[in-house]
């Protein structure tokens, strides 16, 4: 194998590994953004479903109020 061939075959395998360098660089980025983004969803879910959670309670006592009103209605339209 002359010289010039190995060089080729060098070339090439190099050029390869910075081929590949660059495709884990940009795996590494995906991978933090997705990282990031799912921090993100995780808090965001983590304050919609307190938000869900007091608004449950909000109802249920406007539902209680209601139902008060309307018995007192009744008892008011008997009277």
């Amino acid at each position: 194998m002359t010289f010039h061939v190995l060089l080729l075959g060098m070339t090439d395998t190099i050029a390869r590994i910075t081929k590949l360098e660059g495709q884990v660089g940009e795996l590494l980025e995906i991978c933090q953004r997705l990282g990031n983004d799912n921090t993100e969803l995780r808090s965001q879910l983590h304050r919609l479903t307190s938000e869900r959670s007091t608004l449950v309670e909000q109802k249920e006592k406007v539902r209680v109020q209601v139902e008060s009103m309307i018995s007192r209605l009744r008892s008011m339209e008997k009277a």
